[in-house]
């Protein structure tokens, strides 16, 4: 992504735009999608109150949370009216973050701080992911943890990315495990672990036994998640310093 329509992201989105930025998660109609992988996401970090380094934070809503769960939380993002936003959000909720901080996440300040780096939805716009996970290994103490939720391939296809791309300017990359995995291990982290991502909820049943859709489903979900398809789909990498 050109640092600068990065940076006039919020400015092209307008008073609505913003409007839903600043109230995300709750003002979007896939809240409950993101609410579920929040969720999750926290089930894979240390218990609080680690401290986290909240990347490409956007409006804060996700640091907040974070910090709503006990964790001592730095937001960043490279929108000086993002991280406004961030103030906004967190005297809303109630938290205090430990810092709210202009940064482009390819060239991050820190050294040896946290214990974990979150990219929630945010690596597949940078330039270049090897310097950007070059910088989270640097910023994590020893042992630390870098989580990322990202798109899997064919992201950069759908209708949704191409209009971003045409009229805000934006990357919109395909930023599947593999990749994450293997410029990760480039950058120094020295393990890594998949996993699933939370799915919408599937109908079972409305009587006794199963539909035979519902086993079909289960089956497709089974082979997608347990075999090396998973490296091209959007999960949870976990990778460990």
């Amino acid at each position: 992504m050109a640092k600068e329509d990065e940076i006039a992201y919020i400015e092209r989105l307008g008073p609505i735009g913003r409007e839903h930025a600043l109230n995300k998660p709750w003002s979007d109609v896939d809240r409950g999608r993101y609410l579920q992988e929040i969720g999750a996401l926290i089930t894979l970090l240390p218990q609080p109150p680690a401290r986290i380094l909240d990347l490409g934070a956007g409006s804060g809503w996700t640091s907040c949370l974070f910090a709503m769960a006990g964790y001592q939380v730095t937001a960043t993002d490279i929108a000086p009216e993002m991280v406004a936003m961030q103030a906004e959000n967190a005297a809303r909720y109630n938290v205090k973050l430990d810092g709210s901080i202009v940064t482009d996440f390819e060239s991050l300040p820190f050294e040896n701080e946290f214990d974990v780096v979150v990219f929630y939805d945010c690596l597949h716009h940078s330039d270049d992911e090897f310097l950007a996970l070059q910088g989270a290994w640097r910023a994590l103490k020893p042992g630390g943890i870098c989580v990322t939720l990202e798109p899997g391939r064919g992201h950069h296809k759908t209708e949704m990315s191409r209009n971003a791309v045409t009229h805000l300017g934006v990357t919109e990359r395909d930023m599947p495990p593999s990749l994450i995995v293997s410029s990760g291990r480039r950058a120094g982290f020295t393990a890594h672990a998949v996993h699933d991502r939370p799915l919408d909820p599937l109908l079972i049943t409305t009587g006794r036994w199963p539909r035979l859709s519902t086993i079909a489903n289960l089956t497709k979900r089974y082979v997608s998640r347990s075999t090396p398809i998973v490296m091209t789909r959007g999960h949870y990498v976990v990778l460990t310093k």
